[in-house]
């Protein structure tokens, strides 16, 4: 009796070795037809699982089947697979859309040539104004600003008008280089951009009215800023005389920013100039949650930000993008601000090394500024700039100032008085100059 038990036990082991591990292990004595098909060393994938499942051969089977365990394994396993193919898809779809992003920067009018004997590296245009009806007095803003720099520095000579670069406005399918289509597609709703600019009438305003006389000349600042990005690689530096829309990223606009034209820039520089390593230093009074969304991925990009922390927008998800955020406290004086920024300055010397620096030169930082609410004088304005020239100038790398916020009739005076600072002090060069300062 033994000695047949022991070789039915031999048998049966061998017969197992042969049985698909995945169906009824033997335990009914024989195979189904699909356990038949399998050999050791050959797996069965997902699609013939199923079969099995489908088309138990006998009783064994359908009890394994069944289980929890085996139902869970299945599920982790088909879990696994599909995200595994959404992986891929996403992956593809990522190649294309960069792929799409090369061809539109490519294809983009906004870098053209400017010959330097003919043009100064400033950027303006008059279409950058916005004014109808009186509406725009409504935001605290002063709409106007960017036309009022330019005529302070033509009219006392330092700048003429005739060499000043005006640029063409952005595309849809340059703007789509950083926006999604369903957030362009939200700007023509009138609704949308009275959260954008905070100016309620506009909500009542057919929206090809707004397209006009507000979104117009916002685009054609932002093609301003990526032309800058340009002039600044081939001269040295370079002032749009406008831009710096620091609240605005990719899906959303906000803070009187309806377009990302920091990110944009930087994109172009990529692959137009072959930029690899970017510093923004932003010293608008407000954080730049925008662009720090933006490159929120992106190491080639390196941000030093001093903002109040007590006033819009109160990102912290972007603050984890700022690599040097300085938050400064309401009515912070220009002696603290100064000293701040001159050890940030310091600081970021050992760490990064720019071969493009982005400044974001607000001036809601002015005392009196009812929404920026620090306390620095025009003259710490002036010294503010021409810490940021040097230190580009130091470390060999061009420089773009844009204008960006400041929201008081003083603010277009100061801006052109630290411009004429800058030319003065030989960090800019201007043909028709400004009288050399002596330090």
């Amino acid at each position: 009796m033994g000695g047949n038990g022991s070789k039915t036990l031999r048998n049966r082991r061998s017969h197992l070795s042969k049985i698909n591990p995945f169906c009824c292990i033997g335990r009914c004595g024989k195979r189904s037809a699909i356990c038949r098909q399998w050999r050791p060393g050959v797996s069965l994938h997902g699609r013939e699982l199923l079969d099995l499942k489908a088309r138990p051969k006998c009783t064994a089977m359908v009890q394994i089947w069944s289980s929890p365990t085996v139902e869970n394994i299945l599920r982790l396993f088909f879990l696994s697979e599909n995200r595994r193919a959404v992986t891929m898809a996403s992956s593809v779809s990522l190649e294309g859309d960069q792929v799409k992003q090369k061809q539109r920067i490519e294809a983009s009018k906004l870098y053209f040539d400017v010959p330097p004997d003919e043009k100064d590296p400033v950027v303006y245009s008059s279409s950058y104004n916005i004014s109808f009806l009186g509406i725009e007095k409504l935001h605290p803003f002063d709409a106007s600003k960017w036309g009022r720099i330019q005529k302070f520095l033509a009219d006392e000579g330092v700048l003429k008008r005739k060499r000043i670069v005006e640029p063409l406005e952005a595309t849809r399918d340059d703007l789509l280089v950083v926006h999604t289509e369903k957030y362009l597609d939200s700007l023509k709703s009138s609704s949308v951009v009275t959260e954008i600019a905070e100016v309620p009438p506009i909500a009542l305003l057919p929206n090809f009215l707004v397209q006009w006389k507000v979104l117009q000349p916002f685009r054609k600042q932002v093609g301003g800023t990526i032309l800058s990005a340009k002039l600044a690689k081939e001269r040295g530096w370079a002032i749009n005389i406008g831009g710096g829309f620091h609240h605005c990223c990719a899906n959303e606009g906000g803070g009187f920013c309806a377009y990302a034209d920091i990110t944009l820039a930087i994109q172009f520089a990529y692959t137009r100039l072959a930029i690899t390593r970017v510093m923004i230093i932003d010293l608008d009074a407000h954080q730049g949650n925008g662009h720090a969304r933006d490159f929120m991925n992106d190491d080639r990009v390196y941000i030093i930000d001093l903002y109040n922390t007590d006033i819009y927008p109160r990102d912290f998800e972007a603050k984890k993008r700022i690599n040097q955020p300085v938050a400064l406290k309401s009515f912070t004086t220009t002696e603290k601000y100064l000293a701040l920024l001159s050890q940030e300055l310091k600081k970021a010397e050992n760490i990064f090394k720019p071969e493009l620096v982005v400044y974001n030169a607000g001036t809601d930082v002015l005392e009196g500024d009812p929404l920026g609410r620090l306390l620095v004088s025009p003259e710490g304005v002036k010294q503010r700039d021409e810490m940021v020239f040097q230190f580009a100038k130091d470390q060999n790398a061009p420089v773009i100032m844009l204008t960006s916020g400041g929201y008081m009739k003083t603010s277009a005076r100061v801006i052109a008085d630290s411009i004429t600072n800058l030319a003065a002090k030989r960090l800019i060069s201007l043909p028709s100059g400004a009288p050399e300062v002596k330090s």
